[in-house]
């Protein structure tokens, strides 16, 4: 977890980097990035960690927005009797109605054992809707998953039948600790 204070130093640290660079190896762009990185007011007020800007996502979700995939987002593990609950957050960027995507999602431990393996079913999805999907990983407390894996798409069919470019449409992440991986 990085703080204020850790932020701001790194800031500091690129914006001399980038200064100490000669003019001809730097561009607008570098001096831009470096200046707003060196700047700790750039930071939310109400969080001591960065988080990225809404209007800004990752390269596999920007991939998945331009193409019009499916986002599958980690977005909460939450422990209940013996079990660990994840909370999915999907979007469906395609004009398709999915009457079934069903991944196979693995399970890691904090050593990179895996600890699980399910089939998780997260359609149907029509068309640009956003949905929560909701399952319990049982027998493991969400303080041993150390990773998830969406390892492959088991079975992916729209309204018009069976895709075989699922795992291709599908782009993953996460908003807490644990990383989604694909």
């Amino acid at each position: 977890m990085l703080t204020r204070a850790t932020v701001a130093a790194l800031g500091l640290f690129l914006a001399a980097s980038a200064m100490a660079q000669t003019d001809s190896d730097s561009s607008p762009d570098q001096d831009a990035r470096a200046a707003a990185a060196s700047d700790p007011t750039s930071m939310s007020r109400d969080s001591d960690e960065a988080s990225p800007p809404d209007d800004e996502p990752s390269g596999g979700v920007r991939a998945a927005r331009s193409a019009g995939g499916i986002e599958v987002e980690l977005n909460k593990l939450e422990p209940v009797d013996g079990a660990c609950r994840a909370y999915l957050v999907t979007q469906n960027l395609t004009e398709s109605r999915f009457e079934s995507v069903s991944l196979d999602v693995v399970m890691f431990d904090n050593d990179g054992i895996v600890a699980r393996r399910l089939a998780v079913q997260i359609a149907p999805m029509p068309p640009t809707k956003t949905g929560l999907k909701v399952f319990d990983i049982q027998d493991l407390a969400c303080d041993d998953i150390g990773q998830l894996l969406l390892n492959n798409v088991i079975e992916c069919r729209t309204d018009t039948g069976g895709r075989d470019d699922c795992l291709s449409l599908l782009s993953v992440s996460q908003r807490g600790s644990v990383p989604f991986i694909k």
